[in-house]
């Protein structure tokens, strides 16, 4: 570790030790990359994502509150149902007229049931094959929640209704034209059946059960959005950078903090994932058009040389906007790159003055390149040092 590094890290602790952090300072000290030592990373995103409040005298009442609110969702949204579902057609009151798993009312509890199962098939698809060129999600967690793994619980888990149900995974039309193919080609693009992975004993649980069960929560606070595939790839980096702090006392709620980092950064990203808003000037169009808005004013040559290829902005500006760049780079890129964003302050500007930073670095290219080897080059990035980048982007909006 370099003398310049250990200085770095120390500058970080003075401004998380003040009882009311300086929101600007730590904002400063985050653009260029935040250490990993001490969990200094992950306490800096929590404070920058609006989940910690600045003041650290309340720290320990509020994360026990919200942690203890997280607790109360798992109780009511997971176990409540599956011990109702365990119990079907053991007591009279689930055999009534009023409510039954027949019954056609849509307000019907089971109909709910088995509604959240069509979305809980489509999830378990999807974070099964989170970064599968990486050992961490498959493998178990240290802290299982001791609450849904509780044998006193005699209830229908989240495992088992995966495993139990005969729907197939067709059935769940919620996939957002473009997302469909949300890996990049240099990923892996199997689609990986249920069984692909061995499920771990009685006891334990792998990250990737942890992360489909934010997922599921998170769908089942937020109907109206309820789980569009991709949001995955946006709470994968969080979940993965709370569950490999160093600091155990903040890894062992790594699942509750993430939880709330993810709807604090779904409440300012969500219409990307909403179709019905997509031409409004708070939809996913308005924001691809801005990177070209933007790329006309900084490289009128680029710009017309991909309008005269028809190379529209959502053939690759898409993925990159809408999962905020995972899946362009490997995980430890995304997260360096998610540490400049969360410390902006207009962290959605920021991401299009990245996007079309990405553009200009590889303009010779672009320029030289037939519509085909294009195509490739922004499904497929090929700058992989993203300091690059994010200085790129620094410089576009220090000019504009």
């Amino acid at each position: 570790m370099t003398t310049a590094y250990k200085n770095r890290i120390q500058e970080f602790k003075v401004a998380l030790s003040e009882e009311n952090i300086n929101l600007e300072t730590l904002r400063e000290l985050c653009f260029s990359g935040i250490p990993f030592e001490g969990g200094i990373r992950a306490l800096c995103w929590k404070i920058l994502l609006n989940y910690l409040p600045l003041d650290q005298t309340l720290w320990e009442s509020f994360l026990k509150s919200r942690r203890e609110v997280y607790t109360q969702f798992l109780r009511e949204m997971i176990i409540q149902p599956g011990i109702a579902k365990a119990n079907m057609g053991l007591s009279r009151e689930d055999v009534t007229m009023e409510d039954h798993p027949l019954n056609p009312n849509p307000d019907s509890r089971w109909n709910n049931y088995f509604k959240d199962n069509e979305i809980l098939l489509q999830i378990d698809k999807d974070v099964r094959r989170l970064y599968p060129d990486m050992a961490f999600f498959q493998r178990p967690t240290q802290y299982p929640c001791q609450l849904i793994l509780d044998p006193q619980n005699d209830y229908e888990t989240l495992r088992r209704r995966v495993e139990q149900t005969t729907l197939k995974s067709q059935t769940v039309n919620r996939n957002r034209s473009g997302v469909t193919n949300v890996s990049s080609p240099g990923k892996s693009l199997n689609l990986y059946p249920s069984n692909e992975y061995e499920v771990l004993p009685s006891g334990s649980e792998a990250h990737w059960e942890v992360v489909e069960r934010i997922l599921f929560i998170y769908a089942k606070l937020n109907p109206g959005i309820a789980y569009v595939q991709g949001m995955n790839e946006v709470v994968g980096p969080i979940y993965y950078t709370f569950a490999t702090d160093p600091n155990s006392q903040w890894k062992e709620h790594a699942e509750a903090d993430t939880f709330f980092c993810f709807t604090n950064l779904m409440s300012e990203n969500r219409d990307n994932f909403i179709k019905s808003l997509d031409d409004s000037q708070c939809g996913i169009t308005y924001k691809m058009e801005s990177v070209y808005s933007m790329l006309r004013e900084r490289d009128l040559e680029l710009y017309l040389k991909l309008e005269e290829q028809n190379i529209k902005p959502q053939y690759f500006t898409f993925r990159w906007l809408t999962l905020l760049l995972s899946q362009e780079f490997l995980l430890p890129d995304v997260i360096r790159i998610w540490d400049t964003l969360f410390s902006d302050q207009d962290r959605f500007h920021l991401l299009i003055l990245v996007c079309c930073a990405m553009l200009i670095l590889i303009r010779d290219n672009l320029l030289a390149g037939d519509f085909t080897v294009n195509m490739r080059l922004l499904q497929d990035y090929p700058i992989s040092d993203v300091n690059t980048i994010l200085i790129k982007a620094k410089d576009l909006r220090d000019t504009s």
